[in-house]
């Protein structure tokens, strides 16, 4: 399809980042059964429940705008994915500690691309007066910032310090 107005590239974007919701809960799910800290165990798993909420906002914003959710595959989280994998989970440990601090980097590095794709597309909603798209949006571009924040917080509470 071609890209000719604002709104083709909003909706595209839109297909982009429920693409990437959509691989990263897989992969998130997998790091909360591989963390060891209990509390980082929680925030993954409320991570997959919020990734989970987000991928179903946007395929309903989609689906108001007579597109289809599933029209794109994001090659950008496809390969965070790939090294949240490798890094993460099938990277040999030789402590648990050291785990949990590359766990968190790793969702991080998913989270923060989450965070430019909703800030891009509701930068589009906004230009375009999609009223009910903004509000939306608005809120899972906060609940990625609240996601990321938690994660650091994790990590500069006690997570790296028992990595050290």
């Amino acid at each position: 399809m071609a890209l000719n107005s604002l709104h083709d590239v909003y909706i595209d974007q839109l297909q982009d980042i429920h693409s990437a919701c959509k691989q990263s809960s897989g992969v998130t799910r997998k790091l909360a059964d591989a963390a060891t800290d209990p509390s980082l165990k929680d925030a993954l798993e409320r991570g997959v429940e919020g990734i989970e909420r987000g991928m179903d906002t946007l395929s309903h914003i989609i689906k108001g705008h007579d597109a289809d959710p599933e029209g794109e595959h994001c090659k950008g989280m496809e390969g965070l994915v790939k090294e949240a994998r490798a890094h993460g989970l099938e990277q040999d440990f030789g402590d648990s500690a050291a785990q949990d601090a590359m766990i968190i980097t790793q969702y991080q590095r998913m989270a923060h691309y989450a965070i430019a794709g909703y800030g891009s597309c509701l930068a589009f909603a906004r230009r375009m007066d999609h009223g009910d798209d903004v509000s939306k949006l608005e809120e899972c571009l906060n609940k990625s910032y609240d996601g990321d924040r938690a994660m650091t917080d994790l990590a500069t509470g006690t997570i790296n310090k028992d990595a050290a």
